[in-house]
């Protein structure tokens, strides 16, 4: 008889985010949809709740209104005493803890998908918080294998000392899906991500009705550091991304490789000793954050088998 990680409870209310960035519209597009349509998004058993969580930002297709509210889900903002003076996404995110958690807390929702897009070549990836879930490992496994042979990517955001306080953080088990440009919508994109969601829904239905999992394992892509531009002594960036790293998110880069060029034809390469693998490569809403690139490392994740403690 196999040995078994059984979770306490089995997922009781699910919800799924769109507009968290305004101009970031196949959450948004899906979102909108379901609040109207929902069929395909009900399990039974399963309280599914769309949700548009910045419809400021939404209305005007932009990123954010005063600053970005997908970094401002810690306790600090959280905590802060409500009125008008507060940034609009600061109270907005202190609505939406009020409406889904409050964060860590029993009461709060068990899964969260927050649905972005990004500029990078990063096709279907989601973005793992907790190493350690053996549920979330689980639900990626299955989403990978559900989608097979499309790829789909897990960036693992796992670090001591980069902290992002993000929308999805509420839930007990946060999840994210992207791609494609700011202010667009492209059909393949959105199949995409319907269908990660819908394969999402699939193994929580699953695991909700008594089916084991056995131990699994996968594939995930760790932070080790954020890339800044060259900068000039003025703070204004110098180089920009080598053609040979723009759109190759993902595949291996080498030290000695070219990252940045200068105007004048200088190239700039990857120092350090060691291969990584580059991920948000020239992200359109990172250059307010000073951030190129995201460096990670490659290893494999095991989770144990889980079932649902109910049966």
């Amino acid at each position: 008889m196999t040995s078994c990680h059984v979770t306490e409870d089995p997922i009781k209310k699910v919800a799924i985010f769109g507009g968290t960035h305004g101009n970031e519209l196949t959450g948004v597009f899906l979102v909108k949809h379901w609040l109207e349509n929902g069929a395909e998004i009900q399990r039974t058993g399963l309280e599914v709740k769309p949700f548009i969580t910045n419809p400021r930002a939404v209305k005007k297709c932009t990123r954010y209104i005063d600053c970005d509210l997908n970094r401002v889900f810690d306790s600090e903002n959280l905590g802060k005493t409500m009125s008008k003076d507060l940034p609009y996404e600061v109270r907005r995110a202190q609505e939406i803890n009020h409406l889904f958690g409050p964060k860590d807390n029993e009461d709060s929702y068990d899964v969260i998908f927050d649905l972005h897009n990004t500029t990078s070549n990063m096709g279907c990836t989601l973005i793992l918080e907790d190493s350690r879930n053996d549920f979330l490992i689980q639900m990626f496994h299955y989403i990978k294998t559900s989608l097979a042979p499309l790829p789909c990517y897990v960036y693992l955001i796992e670090h001591p000392s980069l902290k992002y306080a993000t929308t999805r953080s509420i839930a007990k088990y946060p999840v994210e899906v992207g791609p494609q440009p700011q202010g667009v919508l492209r059909a393949d994109i959105l199949d995409q991500m319907r269908k990660m969601i819908k394969h999402a829904l699939d193994f929580i239905q699953n695991f909700n009705e008594g089916k084991e999992f056995p131990p699994c394992a996968i594939e995930v892509y760790k932070i080790m550091e954020k890339v800044d531009y060259p900068r000039n002594e003025n703070g204004d960036i110098a180089a920009i991304i080598h053609p040979n790293l723009q759109d190759q998110d993902w595949k291996p880069l080498h030290p000695g490789d070219p990252v940045f060029l200068t105007l004048d034809g200088q190239i700039i390469p990857l120092g350090g000793d060691g291969t990584v693998y580059p991920v948000f490569v020239n992200e359109a809403a990172y250059y307010e954050k000073r951030e190129a690139f995201a460096k990670t490392t490659k290893l494999t994740l095991n989770a144990e088998s889980i079932r649902s403690s109910l049966h």
